[in-house]
């Protein structure tokens, strides 16, 4: 009896490292984007602590001069642009993750064509088997029945 020999384990074999390499793609998007995300959240934590520190400072009965006062106005103006430009690396990223995403599935699905291929082909393969050993079942006992007669 021949052995199961699927004629596309190759390109089984190969489909799976590219599954494997889409895996490690999507995981390194997904921790650049929680990486942006965290980073989004120390800047915006960054921001309202030294708003509620110039609070502090502006308090009633507290006086405050010109130049600390442009210093903060600065400090905000660059700490909103660094959270301005971090939303669009955290937007890059979430579309990076989407594209990785959308890659994976899609060999995926082309993997589970090709399993699905291979499982039809043994269940034929095993079907084949079976018909060949009733065959020979038949043969011997149709030479038992000729010979006993």
């Amino acid at each position: 009896m021949k052995k199961f020999r699927f004629q596309l384990e190759t390109l089984l074999r190969v489909t799976k490292r590219k599954k494997d390499d889409a895996e490690l793609r999507f995981a390194e998007a997904s921790r650049k984007l929680e990486e942006a995300l965290q980073r989004q959240d120390e800047l915006n934590n960054e921001l309202k602590s030294v708003q509620l520190e110039y609070e502090q400072m502006t308090g009633v009965g507290k006086s405050i001069n010109v130049g600390q006062i442009v210093m903060y106005n600065d400090y905000f103006n660059w700490k909103r642009m660094q959270i301005a430009n971090q939303k669009q690396v955290v937007l890059m990223a979430q579309g990076d993750k989407q594209k990785r995403l959308k890659e994976l599935m899609e060999v995926m699905s082309y993997l589970k064509s090709i399993e699905q291929l291979k499982e039809k082909r043994f269940r034929e393969y095993k079907e084949e088997l079976m018909y060949e050993e009733q065959k020979m079942l038949d043969e011997i006992g149709l030479q038992l029945y000729t010979r006993k007669n």
